[in-house]
């Protein structure tokens, strides 16, 4: 997260109307079948943060600019083109994971997958899991 992304707060917004009104199919089905892997990964509950991110758990962060708040510590949202996973802690430590997954791109800390059909469901949950322990036993 850099100091000009906006801050996304959590709501009470109902996680699984906002999956059940994605358009697109595939995104749609993807989403509603890492809504179990996330959960799994994380023991958490899924929670909208903002209106198109599901988040699990949360952290504390803060920039040498001062600016500081809290964020989901690891989610994923539906887009138009592509699943964005969000792993905040990068992916340095993960690269034999990322080696096994199947395809996928990666941008600073998102993770960006077209299908879950192509990737492997068990890696995927195992990244994910990692990277939230990661990022929750830090703050």
């Amino acid at each position: 997260m850099s100091p000009d992304t906006p801050v996304t707060v959590p709501t009470d917004a109902d996680v699984r109307a906002f999956i059940e009104a994605v358009e697109h199919p595939v995104r749609r089905s993807d989403a509603l079948t890492l809504l179990e892997v996330f959960g799994e990964a994380t023991g958490q509950p899924a929670v909208m943060w903002g209106s198109a991110i599901v988040g699990y758990g949360s952290y504390h962060y803060r920039y040498d600019s001062g600016r500081e708040g809290d964020m989901a510590a690891t989610g994923f949202s539906p887009r138009k083109a592509q699943t964005t996973v969000y792993l905040v802690d990068g992916f340095e430590a993960y690269a034999e994971l990322l080696a096994r997954l199947g395809p996928h791109t990666l941008g600073k800390s998102c993770l960006y997958l077209k299908k879950l059909a192509d990737v492997d469901l068990d890696v995927l949950r195992e990244l994910v899991g990692r990277s939230y322990r990661s990022v929750t036993a830090r703050s």
